[in-house]
């Protein structure tokens, strides 16, 4: 399901938004009730229902199955649209079961909950990571990147802080000849993008 979205006529700009946070692997972070938690990574639909049960969490079959779903997908989804795929598929779960197990989830770092002007958006992949959002199909994919360390060290000695962990925002038009986003939904895991050795860092 598509979220609306009028993208004609934009000028094709890169924006970059760089989140700091306190984390570092193989443990990341999660924000909760404004103090920051590590977490390990979860890496497979198997592993999310034993952290449930390690958390002390009850393994509904209603929350079986919002996992499943996250699981079988790349996508980031809003609730409506995983509530309209389990129904679709005959589960026997209301929207709002669906929505109180997807905030339950992602407030104990199990899934992540994206905040969207439109609506909140949840995905699988629990690890910290960063996002490329495509402005013509508000279609969001996983990456995993990593900023060479003298750029990160200007940022912090620009900002007084000392940086564990990053997340970064990336937006832009799909290229005609590159594989549609469309087609990577059974991707698990975030693509992986260059080492910092292999990236350089530009001021403007």
């Amino acid at each position: 399901m598509k979220r609306a979205k009028n993208a004609k006529n934009k000028p094709e700009t890169r924006l970059i938004r760089i989140k700091l946070v306190l984390a570092r692997p193989p443990t990341f972070a999660l924000l909760m009730n404004n103090k920051v938690t590590s977490i390990s990574p979860i890496r497979s639909c198997e592993e999310a229902i034993e952290r449930c049960k390690d958390l002390g969490m009850r393994v509904s079959r209603q929350r079986t199955a919002v996992l499943e779903l996250l699981w079988s997908t790349s996508e980031h989804l809003c609730a409506r649209e995983i509530y309209a795929r389990l129904d679709q598929a005959g589960s026997d779960i209301g929207y709002t079961s669906v929505y109180q197990n997807l905030e339950a989830l992602s407030r104990h770092g199990i899934i992540e909950c994206l905040d969207r002007a439109d609506a909140r958006l949840y995905g699988h992949v629990n690890t910290s990571h960063s996002h490329i959002t495509c402005l013509d199909t508000d279609e969001i994919v996983d990456i995993q990147i990593e900023l060479p360390p003298e750029l990160v060290a200007k940022i912090e000695e620009y900002t007084g802080m000392t940086i564990a962990d990053y997340h970064i925002d990336f937006y832009g038009h799909h290229k005609p000849t590159a594989e549609p986003l469309t087609t990577r939904t059974k991707r698990t895991a975030p693509i992986q993008i260059p080492t910092a050795s292999s990236l350089s860092a530009t001021s403007t």
